[in-house]
Order: structure tokens, then C-alpha cells, then sequence
């Protein structure tokens, strides 16, 4: 079975059903991804090293915070 078959028959569906389809689906959207907390511990810990090289500045946070 597709997506669009999948789509057509939830669409046959009661209204609660359907609803409880997309709540299902967007509750599935927002799991957390233990994966993407592994990439971006590595990506802190290379800015964090690169800016203690050196090789990196960092930006003033009333810079970054100030309004225009």
C-alpha cells in the first residue's frame, strides 16, 4: 500500500477517526531522534574546540540580541 492509498482510505474515515490518524501521525513527527542528539553534540563539541583554537570568534550576545 502507498501513501495514496493510504490517504484515500483514511479519508473514509469519521471525522474523530481521521482525527486521531493525523494526531497519531504528528505525534510520530515529533519523537525525538537520539541520532540527530549525537550529531549535534559532535557539532558543538567542534565549534566549541575551534573557538578555543582560535580559529573561530564568537559574537557578542548584545549583538545578537539587539533590536534594529
Amino acid at each position: 500500500m502507498n501513501s495514496k492509498d493510504v490517504l484515500e482510505q483514511a479519508l473514509k474515515l469519521k471525522p474523530d477517526e481521521r482525527f486521531m490518524v493525523v494526531e497519531g501521525l504528528m505525534k510520530s513527527l515529533d519523537e525525538p531522534d537520539s541520532s540527530l542528539d549525537v550529531i549535534w553534540a559532535n557539532e558543538a563539541e567542534k565549534r566549541l574546540n575551534a573557538y578555543r583554537a582560535g580559529n573561530l570568534k564568537g559574537i557578542p550576545m548584545e549583538e545578537i540580541f539587539k533590536e534594529e
